[in-house]
């Protein structure tokens, strides 16, 4: 399995037992429903009847009022009653084993190598940490929308590139599947590509 480099140039060549898999979309989608559920905050909150303050007493006499029959002014068909099935925190998390999470790295990994939206470059230089410089490298590379991954921290990449919507910068051990769905095209230097393939073996 061969990369292109961002500039068309040249080519590296990457090992089939990370950029080499079948991609498996039950797995991928799998993984990806997964980690977006592991990042929701549960935290929705709603009171039972049995949890609003009041409603003691009956609100008025059984018979003779004209009213409808009523034991509790908290009742769910009461202006400010309980909610029938109200809703608690609760953790949305699903567990992904490192076997299917990796598994499914390897697999969108592999299936953006296929359809060549997977580039490398030898590093991304900037002279400043300037938005513009960024843009227009990105521009005359046609990546409007990439993600670009590091093997190494680099402030002035960061600092370029964290006002531009549709580019994000990450480093090897961050990388995980919503970032790789949410770009067109992955940008990845020469180091990084060398340790994605270690972790992936």
């Amino acid at each position: 399995m061969k990369l292109k480099s961002v500039s068309g140039d040249s080519t590296l060549q990457v090992s089939e037992a990370a950029f080499g898999h079948k991609f498996n979309e039950a797995l991928v989608h799998q993984v990806l429903t997964a980690y977006r559920n592991a990042a929701r905050a549960g935290t929705k909150a709603q009171k039972s009847r049995a949890e609003v303050r009041g409603g003691g007493r009956k609100p008025h006499a059984q018979k003779g009022t004209g009213q409808a029959r009523a034991g509790s002014s908290r009742s769910p068909i009461w202006v400010g009653g309980g909610r029938t099935f109200a809703a608690k925190p609760r953790d949305f998390a699903q567990k992904v084993n490192r076997k299917m999470y990796r598994g499914a790295l390897r697999a969108m990994l592999s299936e953006l190598a296929r359809t060549e939206r997977l580039l490398v470059t030898d590093g991304i230089a900037l002279e400043q940490p300037k938005t513009r410089l960024l843009a227009s490298q990105l521009k005359a590379w046609s990546l409007p929308s990439v993600l670009i991954v590091l093997e190494a921290a680099d402030e002035k990449l960061a600092l370029a590139a964290r006002n531009l919507p549709h580019v994000e910068v990450i480093e090897v051990p961050a990388l995980n599947p919503l970032s790789l769905a949410a770009y067109d095209k992955v940008l990845m230097t020469v180091g990084a590509v060398k340790l994605i393939e270690e972790r992936l073996q």
